[in-house]
């Protein structure tokens, strides 16, 4: 089954995991706190409400001017997170997070071409993955699979998917510190 198609049948908790998932795993562009979205993270747990918790987020960054592309295209995830959290609101957003976070993994990674460029992300998404560079594809196999944890696990996934985001954001983590080093 195509990322699309996982989102288009992904239930409430699954889509803001899997919006929360891509944003989380983005957050070191920010220079963010690693915990600053662990209080999203436990309201999805306990089935409480997040909007209190996204605002505290969205303060806590401030609203400083994006340097580039991916972190302005970071900062729009966080500032489109609904905090109404029902399926209908949610998924519009967990799709723009997943083409969002993607676009920053093809932006960052070193075999790409340094473009944001959607073509090949879309068939990506829709499952045909034998163009994207490596860190493109480990994110849509990280996208993936949150969502599947969610479908197959319920609440219950959640600690899994957040696992995956703390990886995922570790290994971005990394290619920014690399970057960074190098210069580019």
């Amino acid at each position: 089954m195509s990322l699309v198609e996982r989102i288009a049948q992904a239930d409430e908790r699954g889509l803001a995991a899997s919006g929360l998932a891509c944003l989380d795993r983005c957050l070191p562009l920010l220079g963010a706190d690693d915990e600053l979205l662990r209080p999203l993270w436990a309201s999805l747990a306990d089935g409480s409400d997040w909007g209190a918790s996204l605002e505290k987020a969205r303060a806590a960054l401030g609203a400083g001017q994006p340097d580039d592309e991916a972190v302005l295209l970071v900062r729009r995830m966080l500032d489109a997170a609904p905090a109404e959290r029902t399926a209908d609101a949610l998924r519009p957003w967990a799709d723009a997070c997943s083409v969002a976070s993607l676009r920053i993994h093809r932006l960052l990674d070193p075999a790409a071409d340094g473009t944001s460029s959607v073509e090949g992300l879309d068939a990506g998404r829709a499952g045909d993955t034998a163009d994207l560079p490596p860190l493109v594809a480990a994110e849509l196999r990280r996208q993936a699979a949150v969502l599947d944890l969610l479908a197959e696990h319920g609440p219950h996934g959640l600690r899994r998917a957040l696992d995956l985001s703390i990886e995922g954001r570790r290994v971005l983590r990394a290619v920014v510190s690399r970057r960074a080093r190098s210069g580019a």
